[in-house]
């Protein structure tokens, strides 16, 4: 990706170091919830760890010792801060054409533990989307991770977990995510076509969205980029991470769409640039 010349966000909170203290389990719920059962799927811990957690069962969060920050890290956090930056200006933009008003998220870089708003959550359970004080979480470990274990490196691949993230908060700026914890009440939310399979499809697209608004005003991708974004959203299906940590797909429980939904969501919303193509809702076919 070319972003060298690109000024980094000042939306960057850096928690590295603090160690996160413990906390009240976490409990986001919904959607936000999801986020985190992939997550939890992400690095071989047992779902049900984390249902219990989003529940408010087990005992208080145990303490973790965080790493400070290396060279490396701080290289990361520049080049997180330029992605992030892009999603501003492209997310404000489009927004402006709309006649609204983008309120940019804040991104908080941690280690080990982090307190949010939804409550405190460990570096096991991956980037996540609270919606309650609009923020996005992250541990720079989660993309040695995402590079190691799920054969999906490369700048592009980062950006695309990133702009995923964010396309959350689109969502929540939009009222998409009020609009689908009322429906909560009245359609199922896991499963192949439940409500958070299409929560995080609409969000992939969104993602695409931002990759082709964001290289069409700097072209700020590089021969390869949309192939490792590609084979990221493929690393994180349902499926996939299913048959690896299980030997078998269940797709009663998918709650973010298989390998081949993501990678065509995405793609849907980079050939578009349209957000009006990313409706997942109202899709008979996901």
């Amino acid at each position: 990706m070319r972003l060298n010349d690109e000024r980094e966000s000042s939306n960057i909170e850096d928690q590295r170091g603090s160690g996160g203290g413990g906390g009240r389990p976490l409990k986001i719920g919904g959607i936000g919830g999801v986020l985190l059962i992939l997550g939890a799927l992400y690095f071989g811990v047992d779902p049900q760890v984390v249902f219990n957690l989003l529940e408010g069962g087990g005992s208080s969060s145990p303490q973790v010792t965080a790493q400070a920050p290396t060279a490396q890290d701080d290289a990361g956090k520049q080049f997180i801060g330029r992605v992030l930056a892009s999603t501003e200006d492209v997310w404000t933009t489009y927004f402006q054409a709309m006649g609204r008003t983008y309120h940019e998220p804040h991104l908080v870089l941690f280690s080990g533990g982090v307190n949010s708003a939804c409550g405190y959550a460990q570096t096991s359970v991956g980037p996540f989307y609270c919606p309650t004080d609009q923020k996005v979480y992250l541990d720079l470990a989660f993309f040695q991770e995402l590079q190691n274990r799920l054969g999906a490196g490369g700048d592009f691949a980062r950006a695309y977990v990133i702009a995923h993230e964010v396309g959350h908060h689109v969502q929540n700026e939009l009222g998409i995510m009020d609009r689908v914890a009322h429906l909560r009440t009245q359609e199922a939310e896991n499963g192949a076509g439940g409500l958070s399979v299409r929560t995080e499809l609409q969000a992939d697209c969104f993602a695409g969205v931002w990759a082709k608004r964001a290289d069409d005003a700097k072209r700020i991708l590089e021969t390869g980029d949309i192939e490792e974004g590609i084979n990221a959203a493929a690393a994180v299906g349902d499926d996939r991470l299913q048959k690896e940590m299980q030997g078998r797909v269940v797709p009663d429980s998918f709650t973010h769409g298989t390998s081949a939904q993501r990678v065509g969501w995405f793609r849907r919303g980079l050939a578009s640039g349209d957000i009006h193509q990313c409706d997942t809702f109202s899709a008979p076919q996901l």
